[in-house]
């Protein structure tokens, strides 16, 4: 039971994580997050080989 709630957790936050690098690197947010929380951390790796679309635009620091 433990286990099954770790690896709940564990995907989740991956889910998390590659919904916050998809949004940054212009990709699709709802794959990314949807990769993440089947694969859990093996989703990770995979999102840095796909090319960016388009950069985020930059803000200057106040």
């Amino acid at each position: 039971m433990t286990g099954m709630i770790i690896i709940s957790i564990i995907c989740i936050a991956c889910a998390f994580l590659l919904w916050n690098i998809a949004d940054k690197r212009g990709g699709n947010t709802k794959f990314w997050a949807i990769m993440g929380a089947i694969f859990g951390p093996l989703a990770i790796p995979f999102i840095f080989l796909t090319k960016n679309k388009a950069p985020k635009a930059i803000r200057p620091d106040k």
